[in-house]
């Protein structure tokens, strides 16, 4: 059994362990809270917008598709892989790294891979087995719609000139604070939805011309897929780091109260032990 002054020693490291987990619990916890109002708020615009596209894209003529809509023989994939810039969120980060290591072996596998990082994180794993194309850290330290419409027309100017076949997304989707679901969707090309059998068309009136609509409509919905992709993975990043710190707080309390319970049995051995030395003495005396 450790003497006391060895489980004084380690007691006290785990209370300021516990202190540091909960802290980081309640941080976490706050920016959890408007991360979860803002994804909250942004998908019916999202859902909605991007239904509204695809059931104009369907119906456009022969000829009059979008360029980014071009479907071409795929060899040059772009991957875009959204982690974060810390750590201590249990298998976030972990599972985007499986996640596009799937999805290149899976789906890809022989074609050409790129990589573009969002986040620390991913970047510092990846790059040993892939080739990243770019990386940008600092996304997440300023997520605003006009940050991300940069990468976004970056990304889609790339796939216009040809350097790209396809463009996949992979990131966290968040759920609630104790489950984010690994997401893996297409970003470009875009592809029209096909009608449903029985499916009830909705009629459209349009001014301007559909076709100018659709132009323009195409460019700002994948700028907010991008958008809302990020958003959700901030929101992730925040409730799997919660749910971890709260977790190590919980096993902090746990092993504390074990190793006070070592000591208290090793104190009053040491007691007991003065004790009967005491007694031992005392007897010898007299005798």
């Amino acid at each position: 059994m450790a003497n006391l002054k060895e489980l004084r020693s380690r007691i006290t490291s785990v209370s300021s362990t516990m202190q540091i987990t909960s802290a980081m619990k309640m941080v976490s916890a706050a920016k959890l809270s408007r991360a979860q109002d803002a994804i909250t708020a942004m998908r019916p615009y999202s859902e909605k917008l991007s239904e509204l596209l695809q059931n104009l894209s369907a119906t456009l003529e022969e000829g009059s598709e979008s360029k980014f809509a071009e479907q071409r023989e795929v060899n040059n994939v772009l991957v875009v892989a959204i982690s974060s810039n810390r750590g201590l969120a249990g298998a976030f980060n972990t599972n985007i790294i499986k996640g596009v290591k799937s999805v290149v072996n899976n789906r890809f596998e022989g074609k050409n891979i790129q990589l573009y990082t969002l986040g620390k994180k991913a970047n510092d794993i990846l790059k040993k087995n892939f080739t990243i194309a770019k990386n940008n850290n600092e996304i997440f330290d300023k997520l605003e719609f006009d940050e991300v419409a940069e990468i976004a027309e970056e990304i889609m100017q790339a796939f216009v000139e040809g350097k790209y076949d396809k463009v996949m997304l992979v990131y966290n989707s968040f759920r609630n604070a104790a489950t984010q679901i690994v997401t893996t969707e297409q970003f470009l090309p875009i592809v029209p939805t096909e009608p449903e059998e029985n499916e009830v068309t909705l009629d459209y009136q349009f001014e301007p011309e559909k076709d100018q609509i659709v132009k323009e409509l195409i460019p700002k919905s994948l700028k907010i897929q991008l958008f809302k992709a990020l958003r959700d993975s901030f929101a992730s990043e925040h409730g799997a780091r919660m749910t971890a710190m709260h977790k190590a707080t919980d096993n902090a309390t746990e092993l504390r109260d074990d190793l006070k319970l070592q000591y208290n049995k090793a104190r009053q051995a040491s007691i007991t032990n003065e004790i009967l030395e005491i007694v031992g003495g005392a007897e010898a005396l007299n005798n």
